[in-house]
């Protein structure tokens, strides 16, 4: 099964492992999902940061 990845610093999506693993988010089961990287990266800190701080009461 192929795996992608999103590159955070040329910006593109890599089927597997291409660049450094510092420089790589991922892996993504399918180049749509890589391409999407940083808006589900940023929904994940999202959802992270409602649950600690709910925590926190």
């Amino acid at each position: 099964m192929t795996e992608w990845y999103y590159n955070i610093k040329t910006g593109e999506v890599e089927e597997g492992r291409q660049s450094l693993a510092s420089e790589l988010d991922g892996p993504f089961k399918t180049r749509e999902d890589a391409a999407r990287a940083p808006e589900i990266i940023a929904e994940r800190a999202r959802k992270w940061a409602e649950e600690d701080a709910a925590n926190d009461r």
